[in-house]
């Protein structure tokens, strides 16, 4: 009992704080992006992505008091996001120049900003709840590259993700030695990786409220073979864990490309902000792992004895909130 403590223990506490923010990663980045087309003048794309309910994100652009609107913007709705098209007119370059979001600072989202200034800079900058403006460079400055807020978006969206971090914990309460960890997080991984680069290349599309579902059914589905591993119990999953968590990654995957597909990057961008995407969603993943071993092993040592019913309490907690999610869902959907 005691030398699986830690474990229990452990996934009840990230099971019991993250069952509240459930449907945060439903919570899409926005999208803005500037390219000067003539000298102070900007054609301005913004993508409002929805909220959980339908309705777009109550946020808006915030430009420099000496820009005005040049053309009436136009504004059409897709499966994503709200996006408007328009044009501003400013009476000095937007070099040095604030920009923000308003409203952004209530939400539990980021907006990826793109300037394209017309000497051929290029900065990209990440606008958080907590630092809704930021400043551009200056002229002749070095713009900033968006490496770091790609590989940023990627780690957020997995921290963000209670769902898709407690499949994998479903996932570490099967496994049941070193090799079947590494075989199963590297499966999950490659399948995850596939589906993400499928679906923001557009070679492959699911609608989200169905992958939504389907994305709690995978979690609902690992609760059984939890409590059928804990009465000494076999099956497919307890023997080959890593065939269920690449079947069911290729799912996963599309989930996290809900994060990047929606900013709909251009093409040129497309390949480098994927790459760094993922990398930072492989690392919030390895950081969980890490974590909930690190975890395992801290109380392990300290020996508690606690009952038995609390160890047993994750694996139920997994199962009821796959089963919680997957009819939420269905009647979304």
């Amino acid at each position: 009992m005691r030398r699986g403590l830690g474990r229990w223990l452990l996934a009840s506490l990230l099971l019991l704080a993250g069952a509240g923010s459930a449907a945060a990663h439903e919570l899409q980045p926005g999208y803005l992006e500037l390219i000067e087309a003539a000298p102070n003048h900007y054609e301005v794309t913004w993508k409002q992505p929805y909220d959980a309910g339908g309705l777009p994100l109550p946020m808006t652009p915030v430009f420099p008091p000496n820009c005005a609107e040049s053309r009436a913007p136009r504004t059409l709705a897709d499966p994503a996001a709200v996006v408007t098209r328009a044009e501003i007119a400013c009476s000095a370059s937007l070099a040095g120049a604030w920009i923000g979001i308003d409203g952004l600072d209530a939400l539990a989202t980021d907006v990826l900003l793109r300037v394209r200034h017309r000497d051929g800079r290029e900065e990209t900058e990440v606008l958080k709840p907590q630092a809704p403006a930021v400043q551009l460079a200056l002229a002749g400055a070095a713009a900033p590259r968006g490496d770091a807020a790609y590989f940023r978006l990627g780690l957020e969206h997995i921290a963000l993700g209670v769902d898709h971090l407690l499949f994998v914990l479903g996932l570490l309460l099967i496994v049941g030695s070193a090799r079947a960890l590494l075989q199963t997080i590297t499966a999950f991984t490659l399948a995850h990786s596939l589906s993400l680069a499928a679906a923001t290349l557009g070679w492959a599309h699911v609608p989200a409220p169905a992958l939504n579902a389907a994305i709690a059914l995978s979690i609902l589905f690992l609760g059984p073979e939890i409590v059928r591993r804990w009465r000494g119990g076999t099956s497919l999953t307890i023997r080959r864990p890593w065939v269920v968590a690449f079947a069911f990654g290729l799912l996963h995957g599309f989930g996290f490309a809900s994060g990047l597909s929606t900013l709909g990057l251009p093409r040129v961008d497309i390949v480098r902000a994927l790459l760094l995407f993922n990398l930072g969603v492989e690392a919030g993943q390895l950081a969980f792992v890490a974590l909930v071993y690190a975890l395992r092993w801290a109380w392990r040592v300290l020996a508690f004895d606690w009952p038995w019913y609390w160890q047993r309490l994750p694996g139920y907690l997994v199962g009821s909130c796959g089963a919680y999610w997957t009819i939420q869902r269905l009647a979304m959907w």
